[in-house]
């Protein structure tokens, strides 16, 4: 099935050497290109075990104890605070 790609001069020429270098035809080394790229892709994902970046890292989310802080209690009101110190302060100066 054909596809239509936009590609820049450089890349374009690119495509042209490594074909020729290579004995194939552009539509070939693209495909090769595509290929390895989708096997790299899935040795990572194996790598991974298939999990998300945050299935990777749950085990640590929410173990650090912040001493009563409360550092994710009112943090819309807190930001608000934030940003409103911070413009009294620019029309002051």
């Amino acid at each position: 099935m054909p596809t239509s790609v936009r590609l820049d001069a450089r890349t374009q020429r690119l495509i042209a050497r490594l074909a020729k270098r290579r004995g194939q035809t552009k539509s070939e080394l693209i495909r090769t290109a595509l290929e390895t790229l989708a096997r790299e892709a899935g040795a990572a994902e194996a790598q991974s075990g298939g999990q998300s970046a945050y299935d990777r890292i749950a085990h640590v989310v929410g173990i650090a104890d912040s001493g009563g802080a409360g550092l994710s209690e009112r943090t819309g009101e807190r930001f608000r605070d934030l940003v409103m110190k911070q413009a009294r302060d620019r029309r002051s100066r």
